[in-house]
């Protein structure tokens, strides 16, 4: 790196860059993740889903923009192409293809767990060295765990338990929210 922000050595900036990369790799699947759910969910509930996930797919790329705009403010070179996406995949693609509301709240709540659990990974290791870099990813969770709660509203019953409970895949989850 040529230079980073004022206050990080060269080795603290590339040791948060390269958390953030993985970051915006994630974030870069995940809203095309939920284009992918908007066009293929059908069913009953199906328009007030399709236009509650819009609205998600916007905030996740804005957060994918922030997260490229603090690597390139830290000195590095965000990447931000589906090679990119590809290389920093720790996780599958997205399973479910044309399928029913709750078939795809189900699995995208396992993919919101994933996300989450991972962004939190990130805060515990960035805020040692870079608390501007914390505060973007604690404030980018805080957000992505209300989307989540969006999703299991419509997967709780009344005892507040989640149709999908127990899944360990995303195709599981579907089946489980099928009913």
């Amino acid at each position: 790196m040529a230079f980073t922000a004022p206050g990080l050595t060269a080795e603290a900036a590339n040791e948060v860059t390269g958390t953030l990369q993985e970051r915006l790799s994630a974030l870069n699947d995940l809203h095309l993740t939920l284009k992918h759910i908007h066009w293929n969910v059908v069913g009953p509930n199906f328009i007030g889903v399709h236009e509650m996930i819009d609205p998600q797919v916007e905030l996740v790329r804005g957060y994918a923009d922030t997260l490229a705009e603090r690597i390139a403010t830290l000195g590095g070179s965000p990447r931000g192409t589906a090679k990119a996406i590809e290389a920093d995949r720790s996780w599958d693609d997205y399973s479910v293809d044309r399928d029913t509301v709750l078939a795809h709240l189900g699995a995208l709540d396992l993919v919101y767990d994933g996300i989450i659990t991972s962004h939190r990974a990130a805060i515990e290791k960035v805020g040692k060295v870079d608390p501007v870099t914390e505060d973007i990813l604690i404030g980018q969770t805080a957000e992505l765990e209300k989307f989540q709660w969006f999703v299991r509203a419509h997967l709780e019953n009344q005892t507040g338990d989640l149709s999908n409970q127990g899944a360990a895949s995303e195709e599981d989850a579907a089946a489980k929210s099928r009913g």
